[in-house]
């Protein structure tokens, strides 16, 4: 399958051989947050909400430090949850109607507790999960995965050897990843892939497929790469929003491929929305196509710390309802203005070009995570093929610069400018 490559050969030579952005990794001594008051009282909308879907930072700790972390993860927090009380949250997310529980970190095996995490998860009757990056997903831990019950191991997989190791910012990550996925298949446990889709990775994507075919995973997640925390400092790397014109074809294509061969392609929720691909890549939607954003509708995000988030991609300042050392978790998912915000959203929170947008009451901008970390609130994505197809057929495209760095933090910003533009060499369409 034939796939444009958005960067030239001098271009993708020139990412590829970029020496790394100088960052050290960030220290991070606890804090203590300013978190607004919760409310008095919960409302039927709240109580009627419930998190079928957790995503669980268990520690921030990790033994890579890939160029597009949005939580540029590498040291532990300094106020993580011990064992005993991620034990306890635990016993809450299931008290909370929780289903299934994904372990990310950083790295999910660098807590001394993890088993005895995921062991709780099952003994709840939850579903367990972890994503990895695979560096350290040896045949032992494998196992130890598969004793304590996990059902799924999801491996990143971002491209060929030479684009997964650049993004890894390790040589030999790319088959470290490969191991991970054999390991944990001889010890019994389902696999999967997931992938980040930036202007590197996007000509490899049938490279992966074949890959994952040959290792028997059984699902494959694609997102994009969103510019936030390490990927802010590479601006370079970040796909541009007309570039979704020529990565839709193919994502269809793949997904058809996947469809044939039995296994699970799914699109992240950053991909989108509503352009003539959407009955394909979301035929596992009731609905054949992405409605909004679901962080506080049926997803619950949390930090190592115990902070509780609607999306574990949100950045924290401004998106942690509170802290399960403070409140119960059900107190935050039913109390806290930051996880009502997607119950209360309307129309009215759309601006740019959203704001005018045909699906605007349905879609609402599409992915909260995207919005926020281009622009410091949500309600204006250009990451949307149905806008950039309009665009186009109005000889224009949009593009994104970033016009000040970001700050060096766990799921920090840079700020940028969204430009729109005619598009090269081309006149408007009757």
């Amino acid at each position: 399958m034939h796939v444009a490559d958005p960067l030239s050969p001098a271009e993708r030579e020139a990412v590829l051989r970029a020496p790394r952005p100088g960052r050290r990794l960030p220290v991070l001594a606890a804090e203590e947050a300013h978190r607004p008051p919760l409310a008095a009282e919960s409302r039927d909308v709240d109580r009627a909400c419930r998190p079928s879907y957790a995503v669980w930072e268990l520690t921030l700790a990790c033994d890579l430090a890939c160029r597009h972390c949005g939580s540029r993860a590498g040291r532990a927090r300094a106020d993580e949850l011990t064992t005993e009380e991620a034990l306890d949250l635990v016993r809450q997310m299931r008290e909370l109607g929780v289903q299934e529980v994904a372990l990310i970190g950083g790295e999910a095996y660098l807590h001394e507790g993890w088993t005895r995490v995921i062991e709780e998860i099952r003994r709840g009757g939850m579903q367990s999960t972890l994503v990895t990056g695979g560096r350290g997903m040896t045949a032992e831990r494998a196992r130890e995965a598969a004793r304590a019950g996990v059902q799924s191991v999801a491996v990143s997989i971002d491209g060929v050897e030479e684009t997964h190791d650049r993004l890894r910012a390790l040589p030999g990550s790319h088959a470290a990843a490969v191991s991970a996925l054999r390991h944990c298949r001889e010890a019994g446990i389902q696999v999967a892939v997931n992938t980040q889709v930036n202007r590197l990775s996007a000509r490899d994507l049938p490279e992966v497929l074949d890959r994952l075919l040959r290792e028997g995973a059984h699902g494959w997640q694609v997102q994009l790469t969103v510019p936030v925390g390490r990927a802010a400092d590479e601006p370079d790397v970040i796909l541009q929003p007309y570039d979704l014109l020529a990565l839709f074809p193919v994502l269809a294509r793949l997904k058809e491929r996947c469809d044939r061969a039995g296994v699970t392609m799914l699109a992240g929720n950053n991909v989108g929305y509503f352009g003539p691909y959407e009955h394909v890549l979301r035929s596992h939607c009731r609905s054949g196509y992405r409605r909004s954003c679901s962080a506080g509708l049926t997803t619950l995000g949390l930090e190592s710390n115990g902070d509780v988030k609607g999306c574990p991609s949100l950045p924290t300042d401004a998106w942690v309802g509170g802290n399960v050392r403070e409140h119960s978790l059900r107190a935050i998912w039913e109390r806290s203005a930051p996880l009502r915000h997607t119950r209360d959203r309307t129309r009215a929170e759309l601006w740019g070009y959203c704001a005018g947008c045909y699906y605007g009451d349905e879609c609402r901008a599409g992915c909260t995570w995207m919005a926020t970390s281009l622009f410091g609130r949500p309600g204006n994505n250009p990451y949307c093929h149905h806008r950039a197809l309009e665009m186009d057929r109005a000889g224009k495209r949009e593009r994104v610069v970033r016009v000040a760095p970001a700050p060096g933090r766990p799921f920090d910003r840079a700020r940028w400018e969204l430009v729109v533009e005619d598009v090269p060499g081309r006149s408007p369409q009757p």
